[in-house]
């Protein structure tokens, strides 16, 4: 096949694709977009490009144009390649993929859904003498891999003015050319740990910001991988440095003397074998082809495939996305934070894409909605947990995500992440202008500030975190049972009336105290207790995760739920992971999951579980959730995906129609 390229931008970076295209066997150049007309001309010009664009978008409207290359600065190509993918392109972004872990994310959603091929453009990847660097390691010809070094760097000449010493254009080191050394130490690990890549298990690093832009000059990672593999990676675009990559192994070592950009316009490049008391062995990787033409190519052998990512050595997603974790890990490391990450960034007022946030456009009519007396609107069955968000770049996507899926329902506390869970909420809501369209739950007096007067003063911290002024749902994050049930009643009876909550319930309450605290609102006749928010699941809850912690699976609590159609709200919906493949019973990897969930009577739900998921062709999870789904009482389940992928899969479940047989069978009562 002959795949019709389309280069978005006119840079130098854009220039040295466009050639090699031109010297790929797969590949022609199609069309050209720039901002005007006169960069556009001049550059289809001189690489005899006919069809010429003055806007990005033009370009991506063009029948003619089958894949597109992203050739513009960092901070756009989260934009760009979203809606590459959108037009129904094909994408070679250049790198880095994303500004950041969930710009990456965000990006390889779109091309997920849009069902088009993405990868991210290290091109050295694609060069034959990568893979023939992994074929060494492989072999077991240094013996076991120890230590990586790993450096691209150099020296630019100071320019304040320049985008790479610009902070809010994502400038300096790290970003530009700090990924190369990134992402080989994670491929060499990888190949020596049998896998397409490995991710650092600890990221340290030291660098020098500049004092006026803020952009990192140069800077210096270490990295630990599994195994005891380490690596020391370098940096910099103001530093000249030795732009090579040596790996030791117990048997020796490999050198790479020219390891980002070999044989630019073909020829032969050279990997340097010392085996411990051996001569110096000189492996040779030649090759006619441009190595962008090389890169070119080997997207368009993918797309001629069907295939909607590449293969290792080639940048896979999840290989992209485990880069960006790790850049984001090593700019965390020295304090290098870009302005458009900040809180207050106007770039995080629009979505990742620039289009606006559409309520429900990913639903498809999936998302499921049910009400509950008092807060006056429809609510997704599902509630987003958010205190799995470690800033509001990633939160921004992450919600955003949630939204368009047709969730509206999010659920914070005071104590979570120390109060950002609730900032970075309430930031959102704001920058967004959706605050009529979510509903709030949020949370607090939580042990020991477990008292009416500690309840009012965290309310109140709550609602300016927020930034509301009120909340749909509010509940008590634990109950004390020294302090007389109908105080608590009576609290939150006065932020009722002040209009600051519409609606309160109970999270980690007995039965009997719930009761207790309606009777004693019915009596007084004020507003009780509308909903409860404890632990159910499909697995039985074996030991409580936290202190205090209560489950309503009992089937004395199921009983009651389903008389009194009091509405839960679940937390640990899915058991914390039980149900993923990986956890078995000589599963080890986190002590919670067992002290929390293994017991017999518990795998045999999982399997039964797993016998059902194959029957509807979906994962084990999906099952566990939509047993919770499927109760003979109102449930709204908290999910608290880390990343796009868990919510994608999270959903799954309301594809999953259970009948009453169903649930009772995995619950082990037929």
């Amino acid at each position: 096949m002959t795949l019709k390229w389309g280069i978005l931008g006119t840079g130098s970076i854009a220039k040295h694709f466009a050639a090699g295209v031109q010297h790929s066997h797969k590949g022609v150049l199609a069309a050209v977009g720039s901002r005007s007309h006169e960069s556009a001309d001049k550059f289809g010009d001189q690489f005899g490009i006919e069809r010429r664009h003055d806007s990005y978008e033009a370009l991506l409207a063009d029948p003619e144009v089958e894949a597109v290359y992203i050739a513009v600065p960092h901070t756009l190509h989260a934009e760009w390649s979203i809606k590459a993918a959108e037009a129904g392109k094909h994408v070679l972004c250049e790198k880095p993929l994303g500004l950041n872990t969930a710009e990456a994310m965000a990006i390889i959603e779109a091309a997920r859904e849009n069902d088009v091929f993405l990868m991210e453009a290290y091109m050295y990847r694609c060069h034959p003498q990568t893979q023939q660097l992994l074929d060494l390691i492989s072999s077991g010809v240094i013996g076991n891999v120890k230590l990586i070094n790993a450096t691209f760097s150099f020296q630019m000449g100071y320019n304040e003015n320049h985008r790479l010493m610009a902070n809010d254009l994502g400038g300096g080191g790290i970003l530009d050319v700090g990924g190369y050394p990134v992402s080989i130490a994670r491929l060499i690990a990888g190949a020596q740990l049998g896998k397409p890549f490995a991710n650092p298990i600890k990221v340290t690093g030291n660098g020098r910001l500049n004092p006026n832009t803020g952009a990192d000059e140069y800077a210096i990672a270490s990295l630990e991988f599994e195994g005891g593999i380490l690596a020391q990676l370098a940096t910099g675009v103001l530093l000249n440095q030795q732009n090579v990559v040596t790996i030791y192994g117990d048997k020796g070592n490999i050198t790479v003397t020219s390891p980002w950009v070999p044989s630019r316009h073909g020829g032969t490049t050279d990997i340097v074998v010392q085996r411990n008391g051996g001569p110096r062995e000189l492996h040779e990787v030649h090759t006619e082809d441009w190595i962008y033409g090389i890169e070119a190519d080997a997207v368009a052998t993918a797309v001629e495939e069907g295939q909607h990512e590449a293969a290792s050595p080639a940048m896979s997603w999840a290989d992209s996305l485990g880069n960006a974790q790790t850049l984001d890990r090593w700019r965390s490391a020295i304090g290098l934070v870009y302005e458009r990450e900040k809180p207050g960034s106007h770039a995080l007022k629009q979505t990742t894409s620039h289009r606006p946030l559409v309520y429900g456009r990913k639903a498809q009519g999936k998302m499921r909605f049910g009400e509950i007396h008092g807060v006056q609107k429809s609510m997704s069955r599902l509630i987003l947990g958010v205190d799995n968000q470690p800033n509001i770049a990633y939160a921004s996507v992450i919600f955003d995500d949630f939204f368009e899926r047709g969730g509206n329902m999010f659920d914070t506390a005071f104590i979570y992440m120390g109060g950002m869970s609730e900032q970075l909420l309430g930031q959102w809501i704001e920058n967004r202008g959706v605050r009529d369209q979510v509903v709030i739950l949020d949370k607090g007096a939580h042990t020991p500030f477990c008292t009416p007067k500690d309840l009012d003063k965290q309310f109140t911290t709550s609602l300016e975190r927020l930034r509301t002024d009120y909340v749909d749902m509010y509940a008590m994050h634990r109950d004390n049972p020294e302090v007389p049930v109908g105080e608590f009643i009576d609290v939150m009876n006065v932020h009722v009336r002040a209009g600051r909550m519409k609606i309160f319930g109970g999270s980690n309450w007995t039965m009997e105290r719930f009761i207790a605290a309606n009777d004693y609102a019915l009596r007084t006749g004020q507003q009780g207790m509308s909903f409860l928010s404890n632990n159910f699941s499909l697995a039985r809850m074996i030991e409580p995760p936290w202190a205090g912690c209560m489950s309503a699976s009992t089937p004395e609590f199921r009983s009651w739920l389903t008389q009194s159609q009091t509405p839960l709200l679940p937390w640990s919906s899915q058991a914390r992971g039980f149900f993923l493949p990986h956890v078995t019973s000589e599963f080890t990897g986190d002590p919670e999951v067992a002290r929390c969930w293994f017991a017999d009577d518990n795998f045999e739900r999982k399997r039964r579980a797993t016998e059902l998921a194959e029957k509807h062709s979906v994962e084990v999870i999906n099952i566990a959730l939509a047993y919770v789904l499927a109760q003979p009482f109102p449930t709204f389940p908290l999910i608290g995906p880390r990343n796009i992928a868990e919510t994608r899969s999270s959903m799954r479940a309301l594809d999953v129609e259970l009948s009453p047989e169903d649930v009772r069978w995995l619950n082990l009562e037929s």
